[in-house]
């Protein structure tokens, strides 16, 4: 057997035999329809960010796959766009075992933290542990087929869907769905409302980060017949209430920045989106609309089925692996004793500091 070896490169710095790889490897693979995998999307990381990297590895000379990164200082390794990447893992042909351990080890990373991987036959599973799963409309035959097994499913929530856009039509000055709405006016309208949002429930804002919004820009201006960024909105009476900012393969669309007007929450506008997408999607010819991962109740009622995601951490015999084995176990110790919630807090702390460093190692 060949012994895996390996090279870090920048995605600019790929060859265009390595470049013809990646996209034969996520042609003939379903499990990699989503536009994370899309060689485009790893080109818009490193626009945003300087640490970008990939892992080429090799065996008996030969192209066996790779495993997208961004790579902190000490070598402390995440996937694409950090906390942003709601789907990754290693680009490899479908029929093809891979262990991500051995791309580390080949590269000399001493570990990567990983939250959401996916890959039947990759494995993730042996580092960690599936945690959640990402929520997939189903659209292989077509929406009229999408939206008969959801009312099989749910029949009441899909007549509430129905009466939503009724109260819609009857909207004064009217409405207007746009599904290809790309403009520097709309992306900042999305991160405005997004954040007033998270400032609103507390939740960490993850637009205060500057990367983020320049991977947004980035991703909106980029284009191929395999990947484009995605801007919707509707608007009632010429003002647009709901908008979403995401990314689609040619495959798969994925439901990623969704925001709405909260002046008009009774109309439910950022669903009557999302119905449009899926149905726009499948008249487009995709076959499947990804939600991503999430205890929300729309994604119960509207996806066909969940994907496992796989949470946990690949490490190396490095200095790196050891802190932050010795940092877990003294978190486990700590649960262990009587101290009630007090005993959660190293773990807790430790979740925090690790989405932080996330969103701010460069």
């Amino acid at each position: 057997m060949h012994r895996m070896t390996a090279e870090l490169k920048r995605p600019s710095e790929l060859t265009p035999e390595e470049r013809g790889a990646w996209i034969a490897f996520t042609d003939d693979n379903a499990a990699l329809a989503s536009p994370y995998f899309r060689i485009e999307f790893a080109e818009c990381c490193e626009e945003a960010r300087s640490d970008t990297r990939i892992i080429v590895g090799r065996k008996g000379g030969q192209i066996s796959g790779f495993l997208p990164l961004q790579l902190g200082r000490i070598g402390y390794a995440r996937p694409l766009a950090g906390p942003l990447g709601d789907v990754h893992g290693l680009i490899v042909p479908e029929d093809r075992e891979a262990d991500p351990l051995a791309y580390l080890q080949a590269a000399g990373v001493p570990l990567f933290e990983f939250h959401s991987a996916t890959g039947i036959r990759q494995g993730w599973r042996d580092y960690g542990v599936c945690r959640d799963g990402a929520w997939i409309c189903d659209l292989s035959d077509g929406f009229d087929t999408f939206m008969a097994g959801r009312k099989k499913l749910s029949s009441s929530a899909m007549r509430n869907y129905r009466s939503r856009f009724r109260r819609l039509e009857a909207e004064d000055g009217g409405f207007e769905f746009r599904i290809d709405d790309k403009t520097p006016e709309n992306l900042d309208l999305m991160i405005r409302m997004k954040r007033a949002q998270y400032k609103e429930t507390g939740v960490f804002d993850v637009f205060s980060v500057g990367w983020t919004r320049d991977l947004m820009t980035a991703i909106l201006r980029k284009r191929s017949d395999r990947f484009e960024g995605t801007c919707s909105t509707l608007a009632i009476d010429g003002r647009v209430v709901a908008i979403h900012v995401g990314m689609a393969s040619e495959r798969t669309l994925h439901y990623w920045f969704p925001a709405y007007d909260p002046a008009f929450s009774r109309l439910s506008p950022g669903i009557l989106l999302l119905m449009e997408l899926i149905r726009t999607s499948a008249d487009q010819g995709r076959s499947g609309v990804d939600l991503g991962p999430g205890d929300y109740r729309y994604k119960g009622e509207m996806g066909s089925y969940q994907m496992p995601l796989w949470a946990g951490c690949v490490m190396t015999k490095s200095a790196p692996a050891i802190l932050r084995e010795a940092a877990d176990r003294l978190a486990g110790s700590m649960e262990k004793l009587p101290l009630g919630r007090l005993g959660t807090l190293p773990r807790r702390a430790l979740r925090r500091a690790d989405k932080l460093a996330a969103f701010y190692a460069w």
